[in-house]
C-alpha cells in the first residue's frame, strides 16, 4: 500500500499518476531489452497484453476524457514491437506479435475453465471464497463477443504496425526513425481503436457511445506515441550482448549424447 500523503497525493493529481505510469512502463521496458536483449522484449509484450487484459474494464478519467486504463500497457505493445523490428528487423517483430497473440487466447481459455468451478461451500469460508469468486467474474466473464473483437484487433493492428514499419524504413534507406516510430503506431492504433469500438463497444453501448469512448483512447495513444519516440532514439545504439538462449541447451544435449 502507497503511504497516505502519496496516495492523496494522487487521488488528487491523476494526470501526473498516468504520465507516471507510462514513463514507468516504458523505463521497464527498456531495462529488460538492456538485460536480456530481444527475450526482454518478448517479455515485456507479454506481460504488457496480459496486465492490459486485467486492467482493460476500469474505466478512469485523463486529462478530462474518460478511457481504459488498459490502454497504457496496451500502447506499450507497440513500443516493444517497433525496437524489436528496429534492431532484430521485422520477423522478430512479427514472432513478438504471434506469441502476444498465443498468450493473450491461453489467458482467455485458462480464466474463462477457472470461472465454471463453484466457490468453496465449507462453513467459515463461503463468503470469502464467493466474494473472491465474483470478484474475479466481474473483470473475466469475458463475452464471445470481446474475445472474439480484442483478439482480432491485436493480431491484424499488431501486423500492420509491423508491416507499415519497415515499409517507412525501406522507403526512407533506414533515416527518420521518428516518423516510421510515430506513423506507424498512430496509423495502426487507429485500426485497433476503430475495429475495437465497432465489435466490441459498439453492440453493448451503442454506436454513438462507442465513438466517443474510441476518441478519447485514440487521443491518449498519440500522446504515450509521442512520448515513447524519445525512448527508442534512446535505446536504438545501445550495444546489448544478446545471448543466444538456446545455446546452453543445445551444449548440455551434445555433452550428454556424448557420454
Amino acid at each position: 500500500m502507497l503511504p497516505l500523503s502519496v496516495d492523496t497525493f494522487f487521488s488528487t493529481h491523476q494526470d501526473l499518476l498516468w504520465l507516471l505510469t507510462v514513463a514507468i512502463d516504458l523505463s521497464l521496458t527498456l531495462l529488460l531489452y538492456r538485460l536480456f536483449g530481444k527475450m526482454g522484449l518478448y517479455t515485456i509484450v507479454i506481460l504488457n497484453i496480459m496486465l492490459s487484459n486485467f486492467q482493460g474494464p476500469k474505466l478512469t478519467i485523463i486529462f478530462g476524457m474518460e478511457t481504459s486504463l488498459g490502454v497504457i500497457l496496451y500502447s506499450g505493445i507497440y513500443f516493444a514491437t517497433d525496437l524489436l523490428s528496429e534492431k532484430y528487423g521485422k520477423r522478430e517483430g512479427q514472432r513478438a506479435v504471434l506469441l502476444g497473440f498465443v498468450a493473450s487466447l491461453i489467458l482467455v481459455i485458462m480464466i474463462y475453465i477457472s470461472l465454471r468451478f463453484l466457490p468453496s461451500d465449507v462453513p467459515g469460508h463461503v463468503e470469502f471464497a464467493q466474494k473472491i469468486h465474483w470478484a474475479i467474474a466481474t473483470i473475466f466473464n469475458f463475452t464471445p463477443l470481446f474475445v472474439f473483437g480484442s483478439l482480432l484487433a491485436y493480431l491484424i493492428t499488431q501486423s500492420f504496425d509491423v508491416w507499415i514499419f519497415h515499409y517507412i524504413k525501406e522507403k526512407t534507406q533506414g533515416r527518420h526513425l521518428w516518423l516510421r516510430n510515430n506513423v506507424s503506431t498512430i496509423s495502426s492504433q487507429a485500426l485497433d481503436t476503430i475495429l475495437y469500438a465497432g465489435i466490441v463497444w459498439g453492440p453493448v453501448l451503442g454506436f454513438r457511445e462507442a465513438i466517443h469512448l474510441a476518441f478519447a483512447k485514440y487521443i491518449i495513444k498519440v500522446i504515450i506515441a509521442i512520448i515513447d519516440t524519445f525512448f527508442i532514439y534512446w535505446a536504438r545504439n545501445w550495444d546489448v550482448d544478446d545471448k543466444d538462449w538456446n545455446e546452453p541447451a543445445q551444449q548440455s544435449f551434445k555433452n550428454d549424447k556424448q557420454e
